[in-house]
């Protein structure tokens, strides 16, 4: 079996991607020899490679680095020559959909039935396959947010559990940061634009109206925004924007932190000196509860292919649920399928039963087009300006207000 990776580096050109085309239908009834191209996004390639290694088709594994999708993906639209199969992030899936990039699968799945949505949690199935009422993916990895803690120095500062709200969550995080010597209580990514999403929703609000716009103007955006600044004004988080996440967290700097299960993977292999002193616990609740991000994604297959039945057969060997536990040991990655998670072995681990438990209150970002660049660039953009740069926290809010103004899901 052929299996290649080949990360994509240099693109050619740029090309506007023509926004509010539909799905193409399946392209010609003939098949292609040859392999199947497959878009896996970020350094996953080689595990990908592994996993379909026994699946008996023949692939040509492509890497894409997550920051250079966009690129990617509107020179293809612009060429007609896309992949067979690709990885959708979920904040990427209408983008993709409009740009006309994916084949429509209603009629298709039938024959499929490791494809059928009742394999799946009604959130992941329901929420987050469909764009304009056509179904373009199919769930792939799940992925979730809960708060990480290194119980350990938690337990020397005298906390015997975890922060469970989002004030306890200052609270810790000031007395860790008074630990003095370059050490903080919690850490920001300033990457991150789903966080201050996930504390609205935890606050008990949304950023999409009853009309179906884009809406930060709301008070409990403005109780997100206060946590959310408060941690800077705290002396709690640190500013410098490259600070890594896993390192700090396994070397005490910054013992909280909010991120997906790939984090309790990257511990586990970089730190085992480390097991029994850190755990996983539900994300901070606000006066909503504890609502966090369901960031997991799709695979859909490319509106053109010429392979679509041999894309299918994959997809549907990806959706077995052996495969999906394997993928799971391999990445750290989530998988969808209940036959998968509810696995009496996945979750003997206790802290895998935080991700499996947290996922039953989870929530997709809202399917507004170019979500990544036009709302997650600007609300990042306005925050940060507030905690790393001083600038007026109304001004700066204001300014996202304007900038996100008519942006809808509809």
């Amino acid at each position: 079996m052929k299996r290649t990776v080949r990360t994509a580096a240099a693109l050619l050109g740029a090309a506007a991607i023509a926004l509010g085309t539909t799905a193409c239908q399946a392209p010609a009834a003939e098949e292609a020899d040859g392999p199947l191209t497959v878009w896996i996004m970020g350094d996953s390639g080689t595990n990908f490679e592994t996993l379909v290694a026994d699946s008996g088709i023949d692939v040509d594994v492509v890497a894409v680095p997550w920051d250079a999708i966009d690129e990617k993906l509107t020179t293809a639209v612009a060429s007609g020559s896309g992949p067979d199969i690709l990885q959708i992030g979920l904040s990427k899936l209408r983008t993709f959909a409009d740009a006309g990039a994916l084949l429509a699968l209603d009629d298709l799945l039938a024959d499929y039935p490791g494809l059928a949505p009742e394999n799946y949690p009604e959130g992941v199935a329901g929420l987050s396959t469909a764009v304009g009422g056509e179904i373009v993916s199919v769930p792939w990895v799940s992925d979730t947010r809960v708060l990480f803690t290194r119980t350990d120095i938690l337990a020397e500062a005298g906390f015997d559990a975890p922060p469970s709200t989002w004030d306890e969550v200052r609270e810790y995080a000031k007395v860790l940061a008074a630990r003095g010597n370059g050490n903080y209580g919690y850490y920001i990514p300033q990457w991150d634009a789903p966080l201050p999403i996930q504390m609205t929703w935890s606050e008990g609000g949304e950023v999409i109206d009853a009309d179906g716009n884009v809406d930060f103007d709301t008070p409990e955006f403005e109780k997100a925004v206060d946590i959310y600044t408060g941690l800077y004004s705290d002396g709690s988080v640190p500013t410098n924007s490259d600070f890594d996440q896993t390192q700090g967290f396994i070397s005490g700097i910054a013992p909280m932190l909010v991120s997906g299960p790939y984090l309790g993977k990257g511990i586990a292999d970089a730190a085992p000196e480390l097991d029994g002193k850190w755990q996983a616990s539900p994300f901070p609740a606000g006066d909503g509860g504890s609502i966090a991000l369901f960031a997991g994604s799709n695979l859909g297959v490319w509106h053109n292919s010429d392979q679509v039945e041999t894309s299918l057969e994959l997809l549907e060997y990806l959706a077995q649920p052996e495969t999906q536990l394997k993928w799971f040991e391999l990445t750290g990655e989530l998988p969808t399928v209940n036959a998968a998670l509810e696995d009496s072995e996945l979750n003997s681990d206790p802290n895998v039963q935080v991700y499996t438990q947290q996922l039953a209150t989870a929530k997709v970002l809202p399917l507004v087009s170019n979500w990544d660049g036009a709302v997650g660039t600007e609300l990042l953009n306005a925050l940060n300006s507030i905690v790393l740069q001083g600038a007026d926290r109304q001004s700066a809010l204001d300014a996202l207000f304007s900038a996100t103004e008519g942006l809808s899901i509809n």
